[in-house]
């Protein structure tokens, strides 16, 4: 599984959260007349349905960054059952709730792409286990790592994360220079070999020309089942299937995945998962006084 996030830019990252959301200091926390009081938490899984955790890694290391100490009884990629409880967390009553709600907005939302991801990952299993269900850079700003690294504890993939991994020539850049064909051929002199080019292709003609110029992977961007249907025959046809890798994206849900996995492309891509997969419901409660 790819490691999306080191432990020294998790713990940035995580800092700038504690700042974010504690400021100067937790002034209600603070002034308990036991806020120093050492005490046990439980965070519990509240929702009704059987889901995939994540974010573990991630709420342990925050715990640790507020003095606390945790004892897990889940790992990042199982299963939980409705009231599971996850963890607890042993620490003074102010560091325990210093950290609470960040962990719980980490869990929430990573665990609700990981379950959302294992959803699509098991449908297109079904067809066919080596087609890749993958995430798009449709994430959250600053919590991209986050988002991508629990559609890979989901069981897929997490695509390119930054635009510096790969090229990929979408309308955009098509408008800005009208060709295909001359935009595949001066990107391939510019960038050399070794970095891998896509195309987004919008109909069969343009699918064609961009494996013809030298296109690695294509996508076919919001194609209907008959349209993409229909270009992934030609594509047999005239022999090309197999000198390119093709992707699958746009209006992609759960009830129309297993239709565009039948057409067995390589990838299909899903904005879904991370712009808008219901989060799952944890709750931290002290359960000593």
């Amino acid at each position: 599984m790819e490691k999306l996030i080191d432990h020294f830019n998790l713990r940035k990252a995580l800092l700038k959260f504690l700042h974010e959301d504690v400021g100067t200091g937790d002034i209600t926390s603070e002034n308990l007349e036991n806020s120093d009081k050492s005490v046990t938490a439980k965070i519990i899984f509240k929702s009704n349905f059987i889901g995939i955790v994540c974010g573990i890694e991630e709420v342990e290391l925050l715990f640790d960054i507020c003095n606390c100490d945790t004892t897990l009884h889940k790992l990042d990629g199982m299963e939980i059952s409705p009231k599971t409880n996850i963890m607890e967390i042993y620490g003074t009553a102010k560091d325990v709730l210093k950290a609470e709600r960040i962990a719980l907005n980490l869990l929430m939302r990573m665990s609700g792409i990981a379950t959302c991801t294992r959803k699509f990952v098991t449908i297109v299993k079904q067809v066919d286990p080596s087609i890749a269900i993958a995430s798009t850079r449709k994430t959250a700003p600053g919590l991209r790592l986050f988002d991508k690294k629990a559609v890979v504890i989901g069981g897929g993939i997490s695509h390119r994360i930054r635009l510096d991994e790969m090229v990929m020539i979408k309308d955009n850049h098509i408008a800005v220079d009208t060709s295909i064909k001359k935009i595949i051929q001066s990107m391939r002199k510019k960038i050399g070999s070794s970095i891998k080019i896509e195309c987004e292709v919008r109909n069969e003609h343009e699918s064609i020309e961009a494996i013809e110029s030298g296109a690695d992977i294509i996508m076919l961007d919001n194609f209907s089942i008959p349209e993409a249907k229909q270009t992934m025959l030609k594509l047999v046809d005239k022999g090309l299937r197999d000198l390119v890798k093709v992707e699958i994206s746009g209006g992609i849900n759960l009830e129309n995945v297993l239709d565009y996995a039948k057409l067995k492309p390589d990838i299909i891509s899903v904005g879904y998962l991370t712009h808008s997969a219901p989060s799952l419901d944890f709750s931290l409660k002290i359960v000593n006084k």
